[in-house]
């Protein structure tokens, strides 16, 4: 193979990758330096923070990037975003094609805010045309934390690794107590069906987790019931904040 050939198919080094892989004893300039980084992390958290301070109850929609217009998950999902986005819920995805397209699609059509916090990969992924408020990042970490602080419940379709490190994510915040009134909710019984009853199973059933951790999440087929769950949970951190305010006033 010649060294154009060669040259053409080798994949872009990421800023995770750059981050996570140091050669010992390598010499570098400043610029590549690991303190050098931090500031360009901070950099991020600051612009994510600043292009979304708006956003109120919002919902991160998550599901597989290689799900292909007209499937019936492409279809939920955008019926699902659509009726979130009547509501009055923004809706925020990973920016990129498969379910975070329709999902994005479907806050269009629903008249709402459609958001998209992409990153970069070392094979192209690139905006879907459905997304109003783009953001790009060069970290995960600096992105997953977009989706939970502005976001106040999540939906999961079916996905691959990413989509399971989203839901576990929440998951674990959740049971930990990090963040309150905040439903997840497995779209799809069919697809989600083998790992919760591995979840009950074999992770409760062992004693990983309490029984009652199988309450975090919610699993359904149908766009609707989702959207009544989050909009109930709305209610309660409504209700919840009220009460707070009157504590603090007596």
């Amino acid at each position: 193979m010649s060294q154009r050939s060669s040259d053409s198919h080798r994949i872009a080094i990421t800023e995770d990758e750059r981050l996570l892989t140091v050669q010992p004893g390598e010499r570098r300039s400043f610029v590549h330096t690991d303190p050098w980084r931090v500031l360009r992390i901070m950099g991020e958290f600051v612009e994510g923070f600043d292009r979304l301070s708006d956003i109120r109850n919002a919902v991160s929609i998550f599901g597989s990037a290689r799900t292909d217009p007209g499937h019936a998950y492409y279809e939920k999902a955008i019926e699902t975003a659509r009726l979130l986005a009547k509501q009055g819920f923004p809706i925020i995805t990973g920016g990129g094609p498969g379910i975070m397209e329709a999902a994005n699609r479907g806050a269009q059509e629903g008249n709402g805010l459609s958001i998209g916090c992409n990153i970069e990969l070392p094979f192209e992924q690139g905006t879907n045309p459905y997304v109003e408020r783009p953001i790009n990042f060069h970290y995960f970490f600096v992105r997953k934390t977009m989706f939970v602080k502005y976001s106040t419940s999540f939906i999961v379709f079916p996905g691959g690794f990413g989509t399971m490190d989203e839901l576990f994510e929440a998951l674990t915040l959740i049971q930990t107590g990090k963040v309150k009134h905040f439903p997840v909710v497995l779209l799809g019984k069919e697809y989600w069906s083998g790992l919760v009853a591995w979840l009950v199973d074999r992770v409760a059933g062992e004693g990983k987790i309490d029984t009652k951790d199988m309450d975090l999440f919610h699993v359904t087929d149908h766009p609707a019931e989702a959207v009544g769950l989050i909009v109930k949970a709305r209610e309660r951190r409504s209700l919840a904040q009220t009460a707070t305010i009157q504590d603090i006033g007596r």
